[in-house]
């Protein structure tokens, strides 16, 4: 299976709205490593790593948030996968 690493920053109102939490939760049941974390920008910014099928899930459930975000935009850089995680977590 096919191994790939997406930076992910997403802007709209996507702070305090429970994005990073659904974020981990998806990432957890999708076997994705990484990480996600607001920016000082009011943006979330996200690194994806796993197979390719289960980032892409990821990279999709960013465009639209949870129920009450707005999503404006989501640039995705797509990487070489690294393997540098061992789980998902919120940076603060």
């Amino acid at each position: 299976m096919l191994k790939v690493r997406a930076h992910v920053l997403v802007s709209g109102r996507v702070q305090g709205v429970f994005f990073r939490q659904e974020t981990m939760e998806l990432a957890l049941e999708f076997n994705v490593n990484g990480w996600v974390r607001n920016t000082q920008d009011d943006r979330v910014e996200a690194v994806f790593e796993g197979e390719k099928e289960n980032v892409d899930r990821l990279v999709e459930f960013c465009k639209s948030g949870t129920r009450y975000a707005r999503v404006t935009g989501v640039e995705v850089i797509w990487q070489d996968y690294v393997g540098e995680f061992e789980s998902f977590r919120i940076r603060h």
